[in-house]
């Protein structure tokens, strides 16, 4: 087998279980490799330290798939893998009986570059390396196994396929679509989810526990939903009794989707909502100009930095959204901010949030951390994996 010799002192971060080789922690390649191969990964004094998927253009030049010098990477190795993340969710009390959930979540789950989700019968599997796109068959396998679903839909058309000069692939990988849109209950509201045509792989799951959290403190608090998306925390607001809700995105088709949801659940009560087709930096700044007051805002932005290049410009714009947000509060109201962004750390965002407070001139205090739900665990090894992080922030009464 193809052997990849690392550096002088670069094997320190493979012996910490990280499952990333940089392009120039590599010092050679001792035979032919191919994208997606695997490859033994060796110290500079020839000690083997496992198994990796090679990949020639991206920076990433390989991601381990084991650090068991010993363990084969074979069909048997991906059936085991898949079905042993899918058994830790089904051993989770607040997981087992949820109907949308995170199957397999990358690195932290052992299987770098595969990402799986089940809304019902139907598990939506996204491919993102080179390596898993070469172990497809067996990931779909494995999968279809371990959940017994009527379809495995693949939206591998994630921009990061680019980078490991991968083509985007939309289709069914095994089964067939159900002829009914799907419909999933989370924490007791029924929502869409579009698997062909929606974010990510047609929902946002890592944000479930927050948007149940977002339904306890909405009692009786007027809501401004910032980014709403297809409205998840505005039915939560609306289910936990919140006054007014006001619902804010760019999209008009995710709005259409977030109205349809509502009609979804004829137990909230619909005259409480209201949406807003616009620009949520220019929707922000007008609602200050209107002098428009609220109890509860939420503010949950796309990527504004995918790495760490763009912290700076996106450093910005978190600044400018959370100090609208401070503004635009009751005494004692609530501010639930978020980054999504792997290139702004959690030490990063917490500054630019109390920045944005101190230039608002109002006195704010963090009374929840929030994370990703637990099915979206965060590999020790792999620190990357925190990419979700958000605080909620109560400003003196």
């Amino acid at each position: 087998m193809t052997e990849l010799i690392l550096k002088p002192g670069k094997e320190r971060s493979v012996m910490r279980h990280h499952p990333w080789i940089f392009a120039g922690s590599v010092e050679t390649l001792h035979g032919r490799a191919h994208a997606g191969d695997t490859v033994e990964v060796m110290s500079e004094h020839g000690k083997m330290l496992g198994r990796g998927a090679f990949s020639p253009k991206s920076q990433i030049r390989a991601r381990m798939w084991s650090f068991d010098p010993q363990e084969s990477i074979d069909h048997a190795f991906f059936k085991r893998r898949v079905a042993q993340s899918v058994a830790r969710r089904q051993a989770h009390p607040h997981l087992r009986n949820q109907e949308g959930v995170r199957l397999i979540h990358g690195e932290s789950d052992g299987l770098p570059g595969v990402i799986a989700d089940r809304y019902g019968d139907v598990v939506v599997l996204q491919l993102t390396s080179a390596g898993a796109e070469k172990w497809r068959d067996a990931i779909v396998a494995g999968l279809a196994q371990a959940t017994d679903c009527k379809c495995v839909f693949e939206r591998s058309d994630s921009d990061v396929r680019g980078l490991e000069g991968l083509e985007p692939r939309v289709g069914v990988a095994y089964g067939s679509m159900p002829a009914e849109r799907i419909v999933i209950n989370e924490n007791g509201v029924r929502m869409e989810v579009d698997v062909e045509f929606g974010h990510k792989t047609g929902f946002y799951l890592d944000q479930r526990d927050n948007r149940r959290l977002t339904g306890e403190l909405a009692a009786g608090r007027s809501v401004l939903n910032c980014f709403c998306y297809t409205a998840g925390f505005s039915l939560q607001a609306l289910a936990g009794g919140a006054s007014s809700v006001l619902s804010i995105d760019s999209s008009g088709p995710a709005l259409a989707t977030a109205q349809r949801n509502l009609e979804l659940n004829p137990q909230l009560d619909a005259s409480r909502a209201s949406w807003w087709e616009a620009d949520v930096f220019e929707a922000l700044r007008q609602l200050r100009a209107e002098e428009r007051k609220f109890d509860l805002i939420i503010l949950d932005p796309p990527k504004f930095a995918p790495s760490a290049a763009h912290a700076q410009r996106a450093a910005r714009a978190y600044k400018d959204i959370n100090l609208l947000g401070f503004r635009l509060l009751n005494p004692g109201g609530l501010l639930m901010t978020y980054s999504c962004s792997g290139g702004i750390g959690q030490e990063l965002f917490q500054s630019i949030v109390a920045g944005a407070s101190i230039d608002a001139g109002v006195d704010a205090r963090i009374i929840h951390r929030l994370s990703a739900a637990p099915d979206h665990p965060i590999g020790l090894a792999v620190p990357e994996g925190e990419y979700l992080k958000g605080l909620a922030c109560q400003i003196s009464g």
